[in-house]
């Protein structure tokens, strides 16, 4: 599914509901108060309601006569949804949310990505390599700020699950990029994480050379590296507050995993 555009009014009324919702602040089960909100975030109610349903779409929201509009539980929401998982984890807003999305982000990971890696190593096309080390490139390049490094580290994961050439696995790029993503802006606020070159090179050197098990086996040392800077930050930082993707943008040499 297409993640949804966040333009206008109705991208931001979108948001906020969705927000208040996975931050359980409209608990699981509430009955909204439509006029209510309409008068709150000053939209009007066909606004609200075209906002509602793409929530309904993915499975948070749902209507029923004489009872209107009530938050689904959660075990019927699409979390797997590009947009539910990028409001999951933007809204996480304390260190032990943002450790109990991240810990699953890297279960996930440790699944997908070692089986993924060994179909990449045999089906990989003069193209894939081009992408891979287009994105290995980027990563490299010094004093580009954290921005550029996240994206170049999104692009380098993206190219490796195309390389599959399995459609399925492809689409998994929508469930691991939104908290990669997230995973990285945490790691450039660290100034001492791991360099992540080497380890994506070790992954691409195997892909090129076509040997699976060396792909399998590098990637797991890459997830394992990612699970170290992690951990180091969190040792760290107990108790005090991250600092934002933000200030770390004007920190040189972010390294992203």
């Amino acid at each position: 599914m297409t993640p949804y555009a966040r333009r206008g009014v109705h991208g931001q009324t979108v948001e906020l509901l969705a927000r208040r919702i996975l931050g359980g602040e409209i608990p699981e089960g509430a009955t909204l108060d439509l006029v209510a909100l309409q008068s709150e975030l000053d939209v009007s109610l066909t606004a609200l309601r075209e906002s509602l349903k793409v929530l309904a779409a993915k499975g948070m929201v749902d209507a029923r006569q004489r009872r209107g509009t009530f938050v689904r539980p959660r075990a019927e929401w699409n979390l797997l949804d590009a947009d539910v998982l990028r409001w999951q984890f933007e809204g996480a807003s304390t260190s032990e949310s943002d450790r109990a999305l991240l810990h699953n982000l890297a279960e996930v990971r440790a699944i997908i990505e070692p089986a993924a890696v060994r179909l990449a190593a045999q089906r990989r096309t003069d193209a894939d390599l081009a992408a891979l080390d287009g994105a290995l490139d980027a990563m490299g390049e010094e004093g580009s700020g954290a921005a550029h490094a996240v994206e170049a580290d999104l692009a380098f994961h993206r190219a490796l699950l195309a390389a599959t050439h399995n459609e399925l696995l492809e689409r998994m790029e929508m469930v691991i990029e939104s908290g990669l993503a997230h995973r990285d802006r945490i790691v450039h606020s660290a100034p001492h994480s791991e360099d992540p070159v080497p380890a994506h090179r070790a992954v691409l050197d195997a892909v090129r050379v076509q040997d699976p098990q060396a792909a399998e086996a590098a990637m797991r040392a890459l997830l394992d590296q990612a699970g170290r800077d992690l951990e180091r930050l969190g040792d760290a930082e107990e108790g005090s507050p991250v600092r934002s993707a933000q200030d770390s943008e004007e920190t040189e040499g972010s390294r992203s995993q």
